[in-house]
């Protein structure tokens, strides 16, 4: 950037760390990233974002991290025979070291680098402006995970190494404010004459400020729909909603994503979810894109229940047609020996594994429209749910290549055709389930523990409880460096999050 001094030596990252095209200015030395010496935003946003990608989906190194536990605890994926690779999630076996790096990570890679951005000078006021929206973007998630977190007094390096925990709900209504304060600072930005406008850098909107302000305001449409189930809340939502109309740019208008430059063939540099469950860069099919496959119940309620053509793009077509797994299941040999083998089961499918150069996604149009639908179905923004409902259905068939949806969503089936669903909300947390498979599941997760919908979903066989967790343990990192601060261990299976039923 031009207005950036360029003659600075940068120690900022280590080596092995992934550098793609827009990020080809990163010097590979051993310097701990988390703590650079020089900072420069334009270097720091590219990378802080990629963090967010491979917080979501599984990193570099092949970690489980949160789509792959939605899809796990929503009874989207189960194993095919030959392996024993999900034991602790069929278990629902929730410890201090189970998924563990989704608190570390957000903490030590994404809000870190975050953090650096919201404390730069003013000309990079657009730039802090991102690393605000961000932030309330991954401490959403991580309430939504734990309950209360470090917050108020996180981040603060070496000044506060044992931050105090903050309740979840007043963290959640920091974070709309957050984000209010974070449009703003984009308005004022603008009106500067030396600010300086992030470009190819920013690998989620390219600098464009307006998709920027239309993502915090989806942010905020989450954070809010997230507490819609509550009672004595309707007036602060509503209150809120209102800012966002005042506001007036509206909402996000696509699948929010991530490239930082993946390139196909080339190890360490395909999308991480592609080269998980996909192709490595050899060509060669994965070890956990045989073994993880859809389950029995998703597979006869895409195929019979609801006809939804999405099956053939969510998960792979056998030659013999589709064939789920239940979760769980231990004897392979009933009632037909090697009947779920990898070649007979679906595994992931094409919709979904497009190529090792495909986005990583953050926040999903279908969900986008879809709680939109269920504030309007309540009374909380304009519009007509059934047509948001709609648009809800579409987007997800456009990401995944499915064509046209106005045939599947007319039938008269409930859950599916919008006047055919006697329990709207339902039907809107049913598609949102089936529009998340695969991309952002722990959204539909977080929804269930909300809802109780889809309801009927099974659990694992080998549950030990009548239905899965609600939430995650702290980590024992935390345990050990904070544990004078960290909450009593809560029941993983009965302790809801402050917005759940």
């Amino acid at each position: 950037m031009k207005n950036i001094i360029k003659n600075t030596t940068i120690l900022l990252f280590v080596a092995g760390l992934l550098v793609f095209s827009s990020c080809e200015k990163f010097l590979d030395v051993n310097t701990d990233p988390n703590n650079p010496t020089v900072v420069t935003p334009d270097l720091v946003l590219s990378v802080a974002q990629k963090y967010t990608a491979n917080l979501i989906d599984d990193s570099d190194g092949g970690g489980r991290r949160l789509n792959t536990l939605g899809n796990l605890m929503m009874y989207n994926w189960s194993q095919s025979d030959g392996f024993a690779w999900y034991p602790d999630e069929f278990k629902y076996l929730v410890t201090a070291s189970f998924y563990q790096s989704i608190f570390e990570q957000s903490y030590t890679n994404a809000l870190k680098q975050y953090n650096l951005l919201e404390n730069l000078d003013a000309k990079y006021d657009y730039y802090k402006a991102i690393g605000m929206i961000m932030e309330a973007f991954h401490y959403q998630l991580l309430v939504d995970c734990y309950g209360d977190i470090p917050y108020s007094e996180a981040l603060q390096r070496g000044e506060l190494s044992t931050p105090k925990y903050d309740k979840a709900q007043t963290v959640y209504e920091d974070l709309m404010k957050k984000l209010t304060d974070a449009v703003a600072l984009i308005n004022k930005a603008g009106e500067a004459d030396d600010i300086v406008t992030p470009a190819g850098d920013d690998i989620m909107f390219g600098g464009d400020m307006l998709k920027w302000k239309q993502f915090a305001n989806t942010v905020k449409l989450r954070i809010l729909v997230r507490q819609m189930s509550m009672s004595g809340r309707s007036a602060y939502i509503q209150t809120e909603f209102d800012k966002i109309t005042a506001e007036g740019d509206g909402y996000m208008s696509e699948d929010v994503s991530v490239n930082p430059g993946y390139i196909s063939g080339t190890e360490g540099k395909q999308n991480p979810f592609y080269n998980h469950y996909g192709l490595d860069a050899s060509g060669t099919q994965t070890m956990t894109g045989n073994a993880t496959c859809a389950t029995d119940y998703i597979i006869d309620f895409l195929e019979n229940q609801t006809h939804d053509p999405r099956i053939d793009y969510i998960y792979e077509k056998p030659a013999s047609g589709h064939l789920g797994v239940p979760q769980g299941l231990l004897d392979y040999d009933t009632p037909v020996p090697d009947a779920y083998v990898p070649d007979k089961v679906s595994n992931i499918g094409p919709g979904l594994l497009k190529s090792a150069e495909q986005n990583a996604v953050i926040y999903t149009l279908a969900e986008c429209y879809l709680n939109q639908a269920e504030a309007a179905l309540d009374g909380y923004i304009a519009g007509d749910p059934k047509t948001l409902y709609q648009s809800g259905i579409q987007a997800s068939f456009d990401y995944l290549g499915a064509g046209d949806a106005s045939t599947y969503y007319g039938q008269s089936i409930a859950n599916v055709g919008w006047d055919a669903s006697s329990d709207k909300l339902d039907a809107i947390i049913t598609q949102k389930w089936i529009a998340e498979n695969g991309i952002t599941a722990e959204q539909s997760w977080f929804e269930y523990s909300r809802t109780g919908f889809p309801a009927g979903l099974p659990v694992s066989l080998l549950a030990s409880t009548p239905d899965r967790p609600v939430r995650l343990y702290y980590p024992a990192s935390e345990l050990t460096s904070n544990g004078d601060n960290v909450p009593t261990q809560p029941n993983a299976f009965t302790a809801k999050i402050f917005w759940a039923k």
